[in-house]
């Protein structure tokens, strides 16, 4: 059977019609769409990741601002900067890229978005709501993984999911997503024994541990599907947490660059379209 290489661009693009006719009814009733950007440091992969959402927010007929801090900034500038995008009324959405610096408490950061701007479901009280399985709307990057596999028609239903990384923005969130349709899912992390013989166990990797290249071939079964979120900057290049040599043995695979956060993006916008 031949792989399927399960790129992002058609999953990001028939997304695409649906949302802008929300933001084109949006603006002609008079409305300003706004996507507040928020960066702090010179993590790579945020930067590469912030010119890539301006370009698609801007494409969609909305604006992006984006507000950059340096590396050492205090957490209370930050979350000074948060409570005034909160009280700007042209201010639709606000991200912070993440990871952000080790010194921020970025929980509390999440925390201080309000709810109805939240794109990213960092607020507490839109993450419980995922917990609890009221909503779908969870953070961007696993609604875009949800998104690839239901495009390229893979089942989840019973079937062994091995989730890498356990972060509450990829992790935690996707594993819920992967449980409401019916999965059975198992979480790995650095402290879990026996990695390599639980993720041979795998029909489906989601691998969001950011570690270059860490999933080798050697540690997954034939006919694996594999949904790679990492994004890491090698030598000049991006690349995944799953080796390039693995796609050999997949039955499907999501590319580095040109899957996940292609659509991750999209989802971005999905987002700040049901912030209006």
């Amino acid at each position: 059977m031949e792989t399927i290489v399960m790129a992002g661009k058609p999953v990001a693009e028939e997304a695409k019609s649906r949302i802008t006719a929300k933001i084109e009814l949006a603006k002609a009733q008079g409305r300003k769409i706004t996507l507040a950007i928020v960066v702090v440091g010179d993590d790579a992969a945020s930067h590469v990741y912030k010119k890539r959402l301006v370009k698609i927010t801007e494409s969609l007929g909305a604006e992006a601002m984006v507000y950059e801090l340096a590396a050492n900034v205090q957490q209370a500038e930050v979350e000074k900067l948060i409570e005034k995008l909160n009280d700007e009324d042209e201010i639709t959405g606000i991200l912070p890229m993440m990871p952000l610096p080790r010194h921020l408490n970025s929980d509390a950061i999440g925390t201080a978005i309000t709810p109805s701007k939240d794109v990213d479901c960092l607020n507490p009280l839109n993450a419980g709501e995922v917990y609890l399985a009221r909503s779908k709307w969870a953070p961007c990057t696993p609604r875009a993984c949800m998104a690839i596999l239901n495009y390229y028609g893979i089942e989840v239903e019973g079937k062994n999911v091995v989730v890498l990384g356990r972060s509450n923005v990829v992790g935690k969130p996707v594993a819920l997503l992967l449980v409401q349709e019916n999965a059975t899912v198992t979480i790995c992390h650095s402290r879990t024994k026996n990695l390599p013989e639980i993720l041979k166990q795998a029909d489906i990797i989601v691998a969001a541990v950011g570690i270059p290249s860490f999933v080798k071939p050697e540690m997954v079964k034939e006919g694996v599907v594999i949904v790679d979120v990492g994004i890491n900057a090698v030598d000049g290049k991006f690349v995944g947490d799953v080796d390039a040599a693995v796609s050999a043995k997949a039955a499907a695979f999501t590319p580095v660059p040109g899957g996940v956060g292609v659509v991750s993006n999209m989802m971005v916008m999905d987002m700040l379209s049901r912030c209006l």
